[in-house]
């Protein structure tokens, strides 16, 4: 990777940082917010840089097979999230090597996922994806169903429920997103009262690289990001 390449990378992070900080500084629930790279058509070297270099702290990808290409490059560094929709048939190559689900819509992907998990001695840490926006075209459950597939998901042995996972509607301003990620949030506050084991720290991860400053206000934990680090994602040409 070139210097300039480099230089770019630094910068936009750093941008990144400042933004999440101020955003931290407004926001209506306290504690720390973790940014996640979402790491979609970035080569693993640049990851690597981000993460040795400028300290970022996790790494999420989108597809299994990108997820693979890039594990031997960055086992043992930080924590890999898959974030993307998951197929059963791709669960038991990334079990044991991802450190979380972002992306659990359904009880059939949950014991899936905790069969191949017991499967290989291992629990995997999973979030129930809340279909915030009702939207057809994506996955995850509806909000007045999230409570109990979250209550159904912490009876199965072999997986963590670690929390909520949302990805809104697209938006044209932060008041619009704030809306979203403010009932995720509300949804969020019942499934921690509602928690039966508070073995790990719980996350709510919502907001993107063009909602992470509203997502943070309105409570997120964790933020995935990724144009604004990287850039434009180039897809390869075919």
């Amino acid at each position: 990777m070139d210097k300039l390449r480099e230089q770019i990378i630094r910068e936009n992070y750093e941008i990144v940082m400042e933004k999440i900080e101020a955003a931290k500084a407004k926001r209506n629930a306290g504690g720390e917010v973790t940014l996640l790279a979402a790491t979609k058509t970035v080569p693993a070297e640049e990851i690597l840089f981000a993460i040795n270099e400028l300290g970022l702290p996790a790494v999420g990808e989108n597809k299994v097979q990108e997820f693979l290409s890039k594990y031997d490059a960055l086992r043992d560094t930080v924590p890999l999230h898959l974030i993307g929709h998951l197929q059963t048939n791709k669960v038991k190559s990334i079990v044991g090597k991802v450190d979380m689900i972002q992306s659990c819509d359904s009880l059939r992907l949950a014991n899936e996922i905790a069969k191949r998990s017991l499967e290989a001695g291992v629990t995997t840490k999973v979030l129930c994806e809340v279909n915030i926006g009702r939207e057809e075209n994506k996955s995850g459950v509806l909000p007045e169903e999230c409570l109990e597939f979250a209550a159904m998901l912490e009876e199965i042995e072999g997986i963590e429920v670690a929390g909520l996972m949302t990805m809104a509607p697209v938006c044209e301003t932060a008041d619009e997103y704030k809306k979203y990620f403010e009932k995720t949030y509300a949804i969020y506050l019942d499934f921690l009262r509602n928690k039966r084991h508070n073995k790990i720290e719980s996350v709510l991860s919502m907001g993107m690289s063009d909602s992470f400053e509203a997502a943070i206000e309105e409570g997120a934990t964790m933020v995935r990001v990724g144009s604004s680090i990287f850039g434009r994602r180039i897809y390869p040409t075919k």
